[in-house]
């Protein structure tokens, strides 16, 4: 995985493969069942882009999925962007702009992830391990692409609020306290985007 991810190849046998462009790593994770599971080491999960969860289909949903996979009919699927189409879009996500104050919001809220980096109570009380230069990245581009996607050309708070949540809940470390006080890292990441907020608002 670590090698797709940052050289993307995989090796096997001693040979080298290139993997074609463009291309994503999907990676499932089962909340339930421990068995013949382990948790991925915390520099290959800062890899990964995002972490997003996906509860159960609504009941629309579910009949949609009993319908379409207990019969015979078999769904035609159509290819609609190629893969030069995709290479051309990541490059124009690089393009959509996002003001210093933005960069600014998301360095503070990046940085506030780290109990010995911040002067935030809950942070140092709860977290044991923050988000490092990777999440920043993630959250910018990921918010650039979600503009994109809503018709804009630029970022706005909403974007970077919205895309917080995936870009960190796998890159925020809980300790024991949080987990005995039923803390998880999305409440984290929604006490900081109100503290980060909060604070940038009263330095203007």
């Amino acid at each position: 995985l670590l090698e797709a991810m940052q050289e993307f190849a995989v090796t096997y046998a001693g040979v080298t493969h290139s993997l074609e462009r463009p291309f994503f790593i999907h990676a499932t994770q089962n909340p339930i069942e421990q068995a013949g599971t382990f948790p991925l080491p915390e520099a290959q999960l800062d890899r990964f882009l995002l972490y997003i969860r996906i509860d159960y289909p609504t009941a629309q949903e579910e009949h949609a999925i009993l319908e379409s996979t207990t019969g015979k009919k078999k769904n035609q699927v159509n290819k609609v962007i190629d893969g030069h189409k995709i290479l051309d879009a990541q490059k124009l996500v690089r393009e959509v702009h996002i003001s210093t104050d933005l960069i600014n919001t998301v360095n503070l809220l990046v940085r506030s992830t780290r109990p010995d980096q911040t002067e935030v109570k809950f942070v140092k009380e709860w977290v044991r391990w923050g988000a490092g230069p990777r999440a920043g990245q993630a959250m910018i581009l990921t918010a650039k692409a979600r503009a994109l996607l809503k018709g804009r050309f630029a970022v706005i708070q909403e974007d970077i609020t919205q895309m917080a949540y995936p870009v960190l809940r796998h890159r925020i470390l809980m300790n024991f306290k949080a987990e005995a006080d039923g803390i998880f890292a999305d409440d984290v990441t929604r006490y900081l985007i109100e503290h980060v907020t909060a604070s940038l608002r009263d330095t203007l």
